[in-house]
């Protein structure tokens, strides 16, 4: 076995144990119904804490998602992939069942409408392991707890694709689903995309993060669901398609030769979260010219061990804390609780590919801020016009 592939899957492993360091508390706590119980809610705002338990599991299946749906030809992983997957089954019978003490808040307030279309996001990258696997009385829950969040109103702003997003998975599930939540979401981003792989966040841009968290993963996954449905939005898929390669290409070059990036805008507690739209470009292997899948991993691996190693980053009981390098309250918007910092599972989408798939096995690589700064030829970037 070369070095070269020895230093690959240590990476892998190294991705996948720290995903599942993130995500255990979460899914062993929900599995056991003992979430609601268990979990601290660091908060600074009192209103957040009946959100933090739904925002928790469903923004950890958001990132853990392609990995459970796809079988791995390794077999201990393969033994875990499985555990995992029953593990997280259980939990959402546990979440959805209006007799367990985890039912989750899918209905109250106004935070349920993004968590519930987290939820949702996860299921349409996860299939079967979040539908088909589950038994007629959790899928018939589960339809039931998303459908109660539409008496929720998204604001004008990337919330519109939350609504939609939840539409798209209760149409996947066969159920009722709304159509001019999906169109409104679909037309009216359009009318704010500003160019250049860029969205503004409603009427107005915003110098941060959410083209990443929200905006570009799902339209890019809303699209690919009902883009059949109408011809025009099936006309819309080759331009949201360009556009997340293009903002792929960005987020590339804003990873820093040390594994940092700009701290700009709200939302930082989401930690490498911010990395969703260029992990899932990578993960549909949809990465745009002259960016590598080695030099994407490299990066993305640079932030992560970043990030996930600061000191603070966990409590005692492995529960994550607010911050962006370490325990950083201060970073903590009024709406952020521990429930939210899971959003920074989404990097972790491209542990969906097989081991031996070019994003794992390609030599190591410099990523495009390596090798600018360190004086190598590096190609002129330049801006699309879709």
């Amino acid at each position: 076995m070369s070095n070269q592939t020895t230093s690959s899957q240590n990476t892998r492993s190294y991705w996948l144990q720290t995903m599942l360091r993130i995500a255990d508390p979460v899914l062993q706590a929900l599995a056991a119904r003992q979430l609601r119980a268990t979990m601290p809610v660091e908060n600074k705002k009192e209103e957040q804490r009946q959100y933090s338990h739904l925002e928790a599991l469903a923004r950890t299946l958001v990132g853990l998602a392609p990995w459970l749906e796809n079988p791995v030809a390794d077999a201990e992983e393969e033994k875990l992939r499985l555990r995992y997957v029953a593990l997280v089954q259980a939990g959402l019978d546990a979440a959805t069942d209006p007799e367990s003490p985890d039912f989750l808040n899918f209905s109250h307030g106004f935070q349920p409408v993004v968590d519930t279309a987290f939820l949702s996001h996860a299921i349409l990258r996860a299939p079967n392991a979040l539908w088909h696997g589950l038994d007629s009385r959790v899928q018939a829950n589960l339809v039931k707890a998303l459908q109660s969040s539409r008496t929720r109103k998204p604001a004008f702003n990337n919330w519109l694709l939350f609504a939609a997003m939840t539409e798209t998975a209760l149409r996947f599930m066969g159920a009722d689903w709304d159509r001019m939540r999906v169109d409104f979401a679909l037309k009216q981003h359009e009318q704010w995309y500003l160019g250049d792989g860029m969205y503004g966040d409603g009427p107005e841009y915003h110098a941060d993060y959410y083209n990443s968290f929200v905006i570009q993963p799902m339209m890019v996954d809303i699209i690919e669901h009902v883009g059949e449905e109408y011809a025009d939005w099936g006309a819309m898929r080759e331009k949201i398609i360009i556009r997340a390669q293009r903002f792929a290409a960005v987020q590339e070059r804003s990873i820093s030769p040390e594994g940092t990036f700009p701290v700009v805008g709200r939302s930082l507690a989401y930690r490498f979260g911010a990395f969703q739209a260029l992990a899932q470009t990578a993960q549909r292997r949809e990465l745009p010219d002259g960016v590598a899948p080695a030099q994407v991993r490299c990066a993305l691996t640079a932030v992560i061990k970043r990030l996930i190693e600061a000191p603070g980053t966990f409590d005692e009981a492995g529960w994550l804390k607010i911050g962006l390098c370490g325990h950083q309250p201060e970073l903590g918007e009024p709406y952020i609780s521990t429930g939210s910092l899971y959003l920074c599972s989404a990097v972790f989408l491209p542990l969906g590919l097989p081991a031996d798939d070019p994003f794992w096995q390609g030599a190591d690589a410099l990523w495009t801020s390596q090798q600018v700064w360190a004086g190598h030829t590096v190609a002129i970037d330049k801006a699309i016009y879709v």
